[in-house]
């Protein structure tokens, strides 16, 4: 896994072998912030990344320039994982939380203006994440949530899905609240 572009660009990050994850591919990610990078202002994003696992996708957004990062990961692994690695890069925007989603969703009171997602593939009710976070306060009108998933799911119902693209077996959800 490596970061790919930005201050910490070429960065590789070797997790331990007893993560039980499924990083998103350098390939889809790469396309991801291929395409963020026509649509946003990474300087003026507060980012929230929901299901962290490796902070592989934090760590992109902060090489990037974001204001800041709050990771939300359960999994008391990957949370010191990604702590490790915070410490070791001194990443003083990046806020990493131990904590399960959707208890965080419940009490978080602070909007965000980007909120990426890479849940487990075979999360009970995945289709309902996008309702939950377009729904609540967590979004900022205008700010755009990305859910990554498999082909398996389809969002075309939600009027608030801007676009799906795929690379390879991973698919990006892009959202978009709306007043």
């Amino acid at each position: 896994m490596r970061i790919i572009s930005g201050t910490l660009a070429r960065r590789k990050i070797v997790p331990p072998k007893n993560l039980d994850l499924r990083p998103t591919t350098d390939q889809a990610k790469e396309g991801l912030f291929n395409i963020l990078n026509n649509r946003i202002y990474f300087d003026e994003q507060k980012v929230l990344d929901l299901f962290s696992g490796t902070g592989s996708i934090s760590l992109e957004f902060i090489s990037r320039g974001v204001m800041s990062v709050t990771a939300v990961e359960n999994n008391f692994k990957h949370f010191k994982f990604i702590n490790e690695i915070k410490q070791n890069l001194s990443l003083e925007n990046l806020n990493v939380l131990k904590t399960d989603v959707f208890r965080f969703l419940e009490i978080n009171k602070e909007p965000y203006s980007l909120i990426f997602a890479d849940p487990p593939y075979n999360m009970p009710n995945l289709n309902e994440l996008p309702k939950f976070v377009l729904q609540g306060n967590h979004l900022k009108d205008g700010g755009l949530f990305i859910l990554e998933h498999s082909g398996v799911i389809d969002f075309s119902s939600y009027s608030s899905l801007k676009e799906t693209r795929n690379y390879g077996k991973v698919h990006f959800s892009f959202f978009e609240k709306t007043l």
